[in-house]
């Protein structure tokens, strides 16, 4: 829609980010991926005509004010037209927030928030809302909530997958209030009381398996994550580590500067890491731009929910530097979001690029194929707390790095 000259140009901030697996939604965490460095940018309003849409809106709401005998919000009339408008693109990525969706879209990436404690994604071909995993100790851990879960209603309201944002939000709140999460387990529906907390969330966690085998999980790309990871690799180098895993399972992606920045440790100075695509196909050509610090052999686990920045890491370390990635096929979430916001703090998300592996291989719908295939026991086949004793993809990992 169009704005008349006398109206006050808009100041937009343009932030590129990846999301996380269709939306990938931390249940008090957005999590919409920040990609790249903020920009600003000012759109000068047009000195065209009327537009056929605004003159559309207008009769509506002459009608509305004319015969409507309720109360009439134009605020939220506007917002949901909006929400319609962009609705009306079919694309799942592609969306309207509102300010109160802003604030808590910026605040979601600070890693510390209240809430029930689970990663939720919008699974689109069955428009639903479903649990990717819960946060360890979690409220959401701690009343059974697993992986797979659908969810149906919060606080008996129903909700769709294209609905997502306005779930999380639902299940947000002040710490010590509870939440009625409905859900759908093998075709039987269950509902939770879940009492929220004040969730802090560690991104990357580290260990020293057998036969000096370094292993890092990481299970969000946010703000933050690549120093993580360097503070968790020193510690285990400093045990003498000769090779390295790295578990991508369960991981929906984040901000994708994060990513590169992790690849950039393990791959040689000027390599490529990514190749994205806008509208017009025109290419941008990211490089890893530091001396290669991490060079002993590397595995990487992953799965059909590892997905976005997820893919650009496993695409990188596959192609560039041979890496064996070990499990299932990745989700093949590989298209970039640009978040526009506006000058009254509401915003739009909008699907810009297209990214491509090293060897520009499409990851969009398609995902990337394991080295070597492994299936987990059909017990754990829907929850990333698998035991160590029975986590049959970790269990090949260390049998590849012990050759």
């Amino acid at each position: 829609m169009e704005k008349k000259k006398s109206e006050s140009s808009w100041k937009i901030l343009v932030t590129i980010i990846v999301t996380a697996f269709i939306t990938f939604i931390l249940t008090s965490v957005g999590v919409i991926r920040i990609m790249n460095n903020n920009e600003n940018y000012y759109i000068k309003n047009s000195k065209t005509e009327t537009s056929s849409l605004e003159t559309t809106l207008k009769n509506f709401k002459n009608v509305l004010e004319k015969k409507y005998i309720g109360e009439i919000n134009e605020e939220k009339m506007i917002d949901s037209a909006i929400k319609g408008y962009i609705a009306g693109l079919g694309d799942p990525y592609t969306e309207y927030l509102t300010k109160e969706e802003m604030q808590e879209f910026t605040e979601d990436t600070q890693g510390e928030y209240v809430g029930i404690g689970i990663y939720t994604t919008n699974d689109t071909e069955k428009n639903a809302i479903v649990v990717l995993r819960t946060i360890g100790n979690s409220p959401a851990n701690k009343a059974g909530l697993l992986t797979g879960d659908i969810i149906t209603k919060v606080n008996d309201v129903s909700y769709k997958g294209e609905q997502l944002s306005e779930a999380v939000k639902q299940m947000k709140g002040k710490a010590g209030t509870d939440v009625k999460i409905t859900i759908l387990r093998n075709n039987q529906e269950m509902e939770f009381n879940i009492t929220r907390e004040n969730i802090k969330i560690s991104h990357v966690s580290s260990d020293v398996l057998e036969n000096s085998i370094g292993y890092i999980k990481i299970s969000s790309f946010e703000g933050g994550c690549a120093n993580e990871f360097k503070e968790k690799y020193n510690e285990i180098k400093n045990k003498n580590i000769k090779s390295l895993i790295i578990d991508l399972r369960y991981n929906g992606g984040g901000i994708v500067n994060e990513a590169l920045e992790i690849a950039d440790l393990m791959v040689p100075k000027d390599d490529i890491l990514l190749i994205t695509k806008d509208k017009n196909e025109e290419e941008e050509i990211t490089k890893a731009k530091k001396d290669q610090e991490i060079s002993i052999p590397i595995v990487v686990l992953v799965n059909e929910y590892s997905a976005s920045a997820s893919e650009i890491l496993a695409g990188i370390l596959k192609e560039d530097i041979n890496a064996t990635l070990i499990g299932k096929k990745t989700y093949g979430k590989g298209v970039i979001q640009t978040v526009y916001t506006l000058s009254d703090g509401s915003g739009l998300k909008i699907t810009t690029n297209e990214y491509y592996t090293p060897k520009r291989n499409k990851i969009n719908k398609v995902g990337i194929e394991p080295t070597i295939e492994v299936n987990l026991p059909e017990e754990f086949q829907n929850t990333a707390n698998v035991p160590a004793e029975q986590d049959t993809q970790l269990k090949r990992a260390i049998e590849e790095l012990t050759k």
